[in-house]
């Protein structure tokens, strides 16, 4: 995970070279009360907890504990009122016995989604970092009953959480600590080279939401078109094995007729790049051929139809977050290389600024497939650069596309902070990204492409307008979007506006990449 930002442009600022943790995961198949290390971490959910007349454990493996510890388990999950509720977790400092800390997390009733135990890594990240500790152990109060693919499933869930929740991007941040937490070994889950790949894998996939976390956190005045284009580049470069390179320019772009995506950039002193990545699998043989796009707005202002403070202008860094996660998703599968697919990574990147030499509400541009568009609000600009980025995706022959963008408001409106949008006339494909984005434990929820909500998008004077109605505003733009996919090639829309940012935390969440990576290798032939 030694991915940076390649470079500042404006206020002295550059992001730290910073060497990203090396977490080692291990299994055992010892005795969990002879292990040796800082934190012993227990997963419980709250039958686990259940104790009886006695205060003594009914689970086997909390009354082996409690006994060793003296009854001190009991005794400290009672004064504490600790159930196994999710998001709740009680730690006990031991002192002359084989662990220094004794840990139990809450799993809730019946822990049945990645999700419960991606909860359970960041809570042993946590408590390592409140600790300074460099060894840990996780285990599962209940472990029987568990299939050989669902202590797969949970095992790489923990790694997740544990590797993401160690992370923290202190790039921009004059001084920070580094992570303490060095290795962390599993019980109980299995143990042999099926499970050494499947945390292989893992760690591979979180590589690439680090890669995207980074992107989106960048501020405007460092990540540029260029710089977006720069570690486009070198992703194709680390990997050249499985990797192709072709990064456009304006007037590249320009002979290819993007005019609705050039519209967009023309105000910007920082020029527009066009990215356009290519995996193609080691052995050459492709039985599939699929796109990814993302938005690549690196910064947007709202151009004349400029943003109010309501908007949070300032968080307009994250409009590039759909191009963060594709591009994690290329890091993430350069390294996986799966077999029989390949895979085109499209950004048609720039900034949405205001000049004189801007687009101006009522101008019209012309798309590369010749459509025209009415631009009734520069402000809704992402669908203008995503519609000749479709376009181009089409042009490479592919037979599926999924674009990911921030697009709307109205999409957080409807679904909230935490679930993305999905927009489809295809039933296959939604079962296919959706089935996906569970095995991620990322959240999405399709919604209608209403054909008759077109009529509020056509133009007078061109083809269409580019925002209708305040009513159904995520469907419009989904609608507008299918204008400019080709109507052989199945397609996905991902409006991700709300997951992609965590308000809590100040910073991005790597949203869509390990969905995106679960969805190309659901297309492989691995």
């Amino acid at each position: 995970m030694d991915h940076v930002v390649a470079k500042a442009t404006l206020g002295l600022t550059h992001p730290a070279q910073i060497d990203h943790p090396k977490i080692s995961f291990s299994t055992k198949e010892t005795d969990l009360l002879e292990w040796k290390g800082d934190i012993l971490a227990v997963g419980v959910t709250e039958k686990d907890m259940t104790k009886d007349e006695n205060l003594k454990f009914e689970n086997q493996i909390l009354e082996n504990l409690d006994s060793k510890l003296g009854g001190l388990l009991s005794e400290v999950s009672c004064e504490e009122n600790f159930t196994g509720k999710v998001g709740r977790s009680t730690v006990i400092r031991v002192s002359g016995l084989w662990a220094k800390r004794v840990s139990l997390i809450g799993l809730g009733k019946c822990p049945t989604v990645p999700s419960s135990y991606h909860v359970l890594g960041e809570s042993v990240a946590s408590a390592a970092k409140a600790s300074q500790a460099n060894i840990v152990a996780v285990a599962l109060a209940s472990s029987e009953g568990l299939t050989p693919r669902s202590r797969l499933a949970i095992a790489s869930a923990i790694a997740k959480g544990t590797l993401l929740g160690t992370y923290e991007d202190n790039r921009f941040k004059s001084k920070s600590k580094k992570p303490s937490l060095e290795s962390v070994d599993f019980f109980g889950l299995g143990c042999g080279p099926v499970l050494e790949k499947k945390l292989k894998y893992t760690e591979d996939i979180c590589s690439g939401v680090v890669l995207a976390k980074e992107l989106v956190n960048a501020p405007a005045n460092v990540l540029t078109p260029e710089v977006l284009a720069e570690e486009a580049a070198k992703i194709a470069a680390a990997y050249n094995d499985v990797f192709t390179a072709k990064i456009l320019d304006a007037e590249q772009c320009k002979k290819l007729k993007m005019g609705s995506y050039l519209g967009v950039a023309a105000a910007s002193t920082n020029p527009p790049k066009f990215i356009h990545l290519c995996y193609k699998p080691p052995n050459g043989f492709t039985k599939t051929k699929l796109a990814l796009v993302g938005k690549g707005l690196t910064f947007d202002s709202g151009g004349y139809n400029i943003k109010t403070s309501q908007a949070s202008m300032e968080l307009m860094k994250k409009d590039m977050a759909g191009s963060a996660a594709v591009l994690g998703a290329a890091k993430a599968l350069a390294q996986i290389k799966p077999p029989g697919v390949e895979v085109h990574f499209i950004v048609a990147a720039c900034e949405n600024m205001i000049s004189g030499t801007g687009m101006r509400p009522g101008d019209i541009v012309t798309a590369s497939n010749g459509k025209t568009i009415e631009v009734n609000n520069t402000d809704a600009e992402g669908r203008l650069t995503l519609a000749d980025a479709l376009v181009y995706a089409c042009n490479q022959g592919v037979d599926k596309i999924v674009d990911l963008a921030t697009l709307t408001a109205a999409c957080v409106v409807a679904l909230g902070p935490s679930i993305a949008g999905i927009f489809t006339p295809s039933d296959e494909l939604s079962k296919e990204v959706v089935a996906a984005a569970e095995v991620a434990g990322e959240k999405l929820w399709r919604l209608p492409m209403e054909e008759s909500y077109w009529d509020c998008m056509k133009s007078g004077v061109a083809d269409m307008v580019n925002t209708g109605s305040r009513h159904g505003g995520s469907i419009t733009a989904a609608l507008f979007l299918k204008q400019f996919v080709d109507e052989k090639v199945e397609w996905l829309h991902i409006d991700m506006s709300g997951p992609v940012w965590n308000h809590k935390k100040k910073a991005a969440t790597g949203f869509a990449t390990p969905t995106l990576v679960e969805w190309v290798l659901s297309n492989s032939s691995s």
